[in-house]
């Protein structure tokens, strides 16, 4: 029998206890049965994006560590979602390249 990798960590190393599973490495307790929550992220206007969506910064948005200012209108494309509190999106920005912006910040284009 294949047990599935930690969500949490990736690791192969996983072993089972009693109805979960644990992961020895990141120390990671799931319950392999239970019915796993999809992760959504919404936009400025509460349209859900996914992976692969164009969007457009809503806002005018200081980059951190940066002097630069990511101007309201600029375009992008979503590379990925990302569980987090403060940045959700990891995007390819026109002219600023890849980052990770605040899905609130964004609007889906059409």
């Amino acid at each position: 029998m294949s047990l599935p990798p930690c969500p949490n960590c990736q690791s192969e190393y996983v072993y089972p206890d009693q109805n979960h599973l644990v992961c020895p490495e990141c120390a990671h307790e799931w319950d392999p049965n239970a019915v796993e929550e999809t992760f959504t992220v919404k936009d400025a206007n509460g349209t859900q994006l996914a992976e692969g969506d164009k969007i457009t910064v809503a806002k005018d948005l200081k980059v951190k560590g940066s002097s630069m200012v990511l101007k309201i209108g600029t375009k992008g494309v979503i590379k990925r979602i990302v569980e987090g509190k403060d940045h959700q999106l990891d995007c390819k920005l026109d002219g600023a390249g890849d980052m990770m912006v605040t899905a609130a910040f964004v609007k889906k284009a059409g």
